[in-house]
């Protein structure tokens, strides 16, 4: 009779574990830092990683790489992979083809790509799963900084999600800081600008888009480029703010990282602060609607022990390829950002 019951208690909370189960869609971003093939690329300034440049890239040196990333990537979403992940610091599509054809071969995945006018040749890419995506469209929006500099494209792809829901998916690499933050500040407000205009024409056709936009943005949450210029609140995720959310007519972006950086967090350490430049920024819609939901409070910045540096100086940072010239055989030098959605199927 004990183990009578004992079985129906087992049966009974399996099922209930299985009833409490959500279905989720699992959203992330990472920088993969220079993620460059061994080929000199007549275009480009890639001379810095080839065998006989000075990060002396070879294809051992590549092949590492892409299985670290690989790992990490497969870690995502409790070791099921993410269902839509931009990256960006990419050479061509081909180098992700090589990372997911030997390493991720396993997993459904497929890529949408489009090669940007980057002197250095890095561009934006979206590795999405392809069980429940179906790409509809892929589009490179170009940011005219001025002066003849060419600049990442905004990779924009439009998927049909579970064979019924429009999500518009936007990655970003916007221009960095190089030369300072404030010289450098107009060419991200140029990037900024450029987005804003691809939202309201998604928004202006539907004002419950689904929107998720994604980068590293090179600037922070409350950097104006951010909050004036493409208009994304700063976001805490609790009751008191959907009650209000719901009441405010003018905000149509909302930023997801930003609870994580008031705490101070960040994905990317320079100097001795680390810097929420990776975001997830997603429309009302997302946060409002019934069908896709983000789960409150999801946002992370991921950082799996094993790209975590461990010891010494950079102790907590990611561990990254290189460590100025000197290889170290790492990751990447940003954490992955993500996070996750709830699905009603009903």
């Amino acid at each position: 009779m004990k183990l009578l019951n004992i079985l129906f208690i087992a049966l009974l909370l399996s099922n209930l574990a299985c009833a409490q189960q959500k279905d989720t869609l699992f959203v992330a971003h990472w920088n993969l830092e220079n993620l460059f093939d061994t080929i000199d690329d007549p275009k480009t300034e890639d001379e810095e990683f080839l065998a006989t440049g000075s990060k002396e890239w070879n294809n051992d040196r590549f092949d590492k790489k892409i299985y670290n990333l690989s790992r990490v990537i497969r870690s995502m979403n409790n070791n099921d992979g993410p269902d839509l992940l931009g990256v960006c610091e990419v050479e061509h599509q081909s180098v992700l083809d090589s990372m997911l054809t030997k390493y991720v071969s396993d997993k459904p995945y497929k890529i949408a790509y489009l090669e940007s006018p980057d002197e250095r040749g890095i561009d934006n890419g979206i590795i999405y799963n392809s069980a429940r995506f179906s790409l509809l469209d892929v589009t490179g929006h170009k940011v005219d900084i001025g002066n003849g500099n060419e600049t990442r494209l905004i990779l924009e792809g439009t998927f049909l999600f579970d064979k019924k829901d429009t999500i518009y998916f936007f990655v970003n690499h916007w221009p960095s800081r190089r030369g300072g933050e404030e010289k450098s500040e107009p060419y991200r407000i140029k990037a900024a600008q450029t987005l804003r205009s691809e939202v309201e024409s998604i928004l202006s056709k539907n004002k419950l888009g689904r929107i998720i936009i994604v980068g590293d943005f090179n600037d922070e949450p409350t950097n104006i480029s951010i909050t004036d210029y493409l208009k994304a609140k700063p976001f805490f995720c609790d009751s008191m703010d959907i009650i209000n959310l719901s009441e405010d007519t003018e905000s149509d972006l909302f930023n997801l990282s930003y609870k994580a950086w008031f705490n101070g967090l960040g994905s990317y350490k320079y100097k001795d602060d680390f810097n929420m430049l990776d975001q997830i920024i997603i429309s009302k819609e997302l946060l409002l609607g019934t069908q896709i939901k983000y789960e409150c409070n999801s946002f992370e910045v991921y950082k799996p022990l094993m790209m975590v540096t461990r010891t010494g100086k950079f102790q907590g940072t990611p561990f990254p390829t290189y460590g100025g010239s000197r290889y170290l055989g790492g990751y990447s030098d940003h954490f992955p950002v993500t996070a996750k959605f709830i699905i009603n199927s009903k």
